[in-house]
């Protein structure tokens, strides 16, 4: 099982306070295009599909699968980066949590879990289902 290291508070701007103020909430939300209906992850004010500023918030399952992953083992506590594509298709760059790093495989179910950070809201990261 992985021990979990600290995560220093992301820094929130206007573009990204409605994600950290949901994630604080214990909710996962990502952008919606109400011009071209595609859902994207980081957020953006403007779509990066179509440059539209026609962007809106929607909350999300937080189921997902592993699309790739990366243990980082020289790092003072070792962890886990990933891609991460959700039920609702968007793939987003997180962490793997509470797993074991060798029994992480490409296509399995995880489900999101909130890390606390240092000072700030806490940060959606992923574990195995």
């Amino acid at each position: 099982m992985s021990t979990r290291r600290k995560i220093p508070a992301p820094e929130a701007n206007p573009e990204t306070a409605a994600y950290w103020q949901a994630a604080a909430s214990g909710k996962l939300v990502i952008r919606e295009c109400s011009h071209c209906g595609k859902l994207h992850h980081y957020p953006r004010a403007l779509c990066p599909f179509c440059f539209k500023p026609a962007t809106g918030w929607r909350e999300v399952s937080g189921r997902g699968k592993i699309y790739a992953y990366s243990v980082m083992r020289r790092a003072e506590t070792p962890y886990a980066i990933a891609y991460v594509t959700l039920e609702e298709g968007v793939t987003m760059l997180t962490n793997l949590i509470d797993c074991d790093f060798d029994g992480l495989r490409i296509g399995q179910a995880v489900t999101l879990v909130f890390q606390d950070s240092e000072g700030g809201p806490p940060v959606p990261m992923f574990s195995p289902a």
